[in-house]
């Protein structure tokens, strides 16, 4: 089965904590601070692989999470870096931030890298905070947060050249005989329901051609399987527009011709720019009789296109054809894609509010509460067990103006102020 679009949930690794250790030396404070650093958490990466071919994989396992860096120890040493977790995709994967709609990054080349998520930083040992005044820290610091996102990828298909055309005209028959693909071929709509990619050799030369799975009418808005059909046409170079010129569908030659363009324009008017080449396939159902051809190949020809007569079922003509596509991409001069705004990864990982602490007043809980990501990071490295930590942390409070914001909220002696679950009596000084 063909899957191109999928949701994600990603997580990069937590930063290791710094270490609380103290070496063993007579006269020293304490054995004095040894504790070393924690290590950084894993990045979330992904990579653009040529040997994938759908986003199958995704429907399966849905969070993916990098490891997390390890704490610090005695004597200095930094805990190990979290392992970076390769998330591996097609080439021609899109990345999108979910909460934004905005794309990430368009992973067009075999080996394309995204950082999707960095990890967390590694907290600072004990042995950074020491001081002439702190000779003993004992405290150090939590490591980074990691960070949590939701991706969407999509897939668009990478051919020079694409088919497209009405259900059962003969484009995954085509496809078959030209190149080495197999797509499944019956007589009847819709034997395609996923696009197929194929090679094709041709002096000395070669290119990928796609069967763009039926379009009918309304695709553009979204009848049928519209989009997850049109959206692969977007990235092809040239287009072969097959018709079923014999009419053996019950259809007129012409019509056809102009709903399909007609659905391509109402999808996006770029598309209709792209070099196009009709092929009047089922040639081998008209017999002698060509009146129905001429009176198309003049109709298309007025419309400023070449017509190639062909029978796929024979192969006759198959190969003129083919050889005008590849001349056309060789000759081809490609417009300039559309600017898209792009994700901004600067301002994602500047955050304005990272110091800023929050009051209010918790009715139910009779308690005020303080909040912030800094006074988080702060407070999960206190050790409440040592003065000189909780004095850091209530100078860190102090300073940021958060006790102020309280007695505007009605703080006073003997209130209880709570910070994540911990709660503390307030005595004012």
């Amino acid at each position: 089965m063909f899957v191109d679009k999928a949701r994600i949930s990603i997580i990069s690794g937590k930063g290791g904590d710094g270490a609380v250790t103290f070496r063993r030396e007579t006269y020293v404070p304490e054995g004095g601070p040894d504790g070393g650093d924690g290590g950084k958490g894993g990045d979330v990466i992904f990579v653009a692989d040529s040997n994938l071919r759908t986003l199958m994989d995704f429907r399966y396992k849905r969070k993916y999470e990098a490891e997390s860096g390890q704490n610090g120890m005695k004597k200095k040493r930094f805990g190990k870096q979290g392992e970076p977790l390769e998330i591996r995709v097609p080439v021609g994967t899109m990345i999108l931030e979910e909460e934004t709609g905005l794309l990430m990054k368009d992973m067009k080349e075999n080996g394309d890298r995204l950082v999707v998520a960095k990890g967390g930083r590694g907290g600072k040992g004990n042995v950074h905070f020491k001081s002439p005044v702190r000779q003993a820290p004992n405290f150090a610091e939590s490591g980074g947060f990691a960070k949590k996102r939701n991706v969407i990828l999509e897939l668009k298909l990478l051919a020079d050249v694409g088919l497209v055309g009405f259900p059962n005209v003969g484009k995954s028959t085509l496809l078959s005989i030209s190149t080495g693909a197999n797509p499944k071929i019956a007589n009847y709509h819709f034997t395609t329901i996923d696009p197929n990619l194929g090679v094709v050799n041709l002096f000395d030369s070669s290119f990928v051609m796609a069967d763009i799975a039926g379009i009918i009418e309304g695709a553009h808005q979204g009848l049928g399987l519209g989009f997850q059909f049109l959206k692969h046409i977007e990235r092809t170079k040239v287009l072969i527009h097959m018709v079923d010129v014999s009419g053996s569908e019950g259809r007129e030659p012409i019509e056809d011709f102009e709903k399909i363009n007609k659905e391509l324009l109402e999808y996006n008017p770029n598309i209709l720019k792209k070099p196009q080449i009709v092929a009047a396939n089922k040639m081998d159902l008209l017999g002698d009789d060509l009146t129905k051809y001429n009176e198309f190949k003049e109709y298309v020809n007025s419309k400023g296109y070449d017509v190639f007569p062909l029978s796929a079922a024979t192969k006759e003509g198959v190969e003129a054809l083919l050889s005008e596509a590849l001349n056309r991409l060789d000759t081809i001069v490609e417009e300039p894609e559309e600017d898209i705004e792009m994700f901004d990864f600067e301002m994602d990982s500047y955050d304005p509010h990272y110091k800023v602490i929050t009051g209010s007043y918790d009715e139910k809980g009779k308690a005020y509460v303080l909040e912030g990501k800094q006074l988080l990071k702060i407070f999960n490295s206190t050790n409440f067990n040592d003065m000189g930590s909780l004095r850091y942390l209530y100078k860190y409070i102090e300073k940021n103006g958060a006790i102020e914001k309280l007695k505007k909220l009605g703080l006073r002696d003997g209130d209880t102020v709570r910070i994540e679950k911990y709660e503390f009596e307030y005595i004012d000084d």
